[in-house]
């Protein structure tokens, strides 16, 4: 059973590609039509508000795909700063995340079924009304691709969730909101938590602090559970991670990667 729902929001309009750039942490302008892009909604304090795989459908009709969060919410806060720009925000009904077929990395359309198919090489991830297939979740698990619990929304910095690496920042395309506290941590370091691939020795919950001697030294972002496989996405302190199993209060963790800011 699938185990994550979300509400798209559609942004529409000549000015929908300048309105996303100008608010979003990726290079909106960039995007080719029929492809997607990783993203981010930052707050003033450079903390990520939202994370988001962003779907360019036709050259002015974008699809934004908040990764947890309250889609309306988030729509209703982009709506606020539209002011003169030409576009429209629709925030359309939840959608199941369903495992999908082998499309093209970054490839993106919509399928007869009006589901958002959103290409990962070897596989996809389908955004729609299908209630069936959650075998995405272990591999955006190992491949670091957070979906962010509530206990995590603006309480994070960029690096600590790999943004970076999956090319959801840009540094040159002008600014955005938090671009100053993220572009210090880009070009000075010293961000000291990452996103870690965990093997725990038992089951651990979306939105779970993670302690060591009563201090907080991470969050559990993801965890799925079967009979052959319990793993999870977290973001740790790098100063807790000194060898590969770590013991945390009620817990052990065997540390499977690190990803990059």
């Amino acid at each position: 059973m699938p185990s994550r729902t979300t509400r798209p929001i559609t942004l529409a309009g000549p000015d929908a590609a300048g309105f996303a750039n100008a608010q979003l942490t990726s290079d909106v302008l960039a995007l080719p039509t029929g492809q997607w892009q990783w993203s981010g909604w930052l707050d003033p304090k450079g903390r990520v508000r939202a994370l988001l795989q962003v779907a360019r459908i036709t050259d002015d009709r974008f699809v934004i795909v908040p990764r947890g969060g309250d889609g309306e919410m988030l729509a209703n806060d982009l709506k606020r700063f539209v002011f003169r720009s030409k576009v429209t925000i629709t925030l359309g009904d939840a959608c199941f995340v369903s495992d999908g077929d082998a499309h093209d990395d970054m490839h993106a359309h919509e399928s007869e079924d009006g589901a958002l198919v959103l290409g990962e090489g070897g596989a996809s991830i389908r955004i729609g009304t299908r209630n069936d297939n959650d075998a995405w979740l272990a591999r955006h698990i190992e491949k670091g691709f957070a979906w962010l619990p509530n206990e995590a929304l603006g309480e994070l910095l960029p690096p600590a969730l790999s943004m970076e690496r999956m090319l959801a920042v840009s540094f040159n395309k002008g600014c955005f909101p938090g671009q100053e506290i993220a572009a210090r941590l880009h070009f000075l370091g010293g961000h000291k938590r990452h996103l870690r691939t965990v093997r725990p020795d038992v089951a651990l919950h979306a939105g779970q602090s993670l302690r060591i001697n009563g201090r907080d030294a991470g969050i559990v972002l993801m965890h799925k559970e079967s009979d052959e496989l319990r793993m999870s996405l977290v973001v740790l302190d790098d100063s807790v991670v000194q060898e590969e199993t770590l013991e945390i209060e009620g817990a052990r963790l065997h540390v499977l990667s690190t990803f990059a800011a």
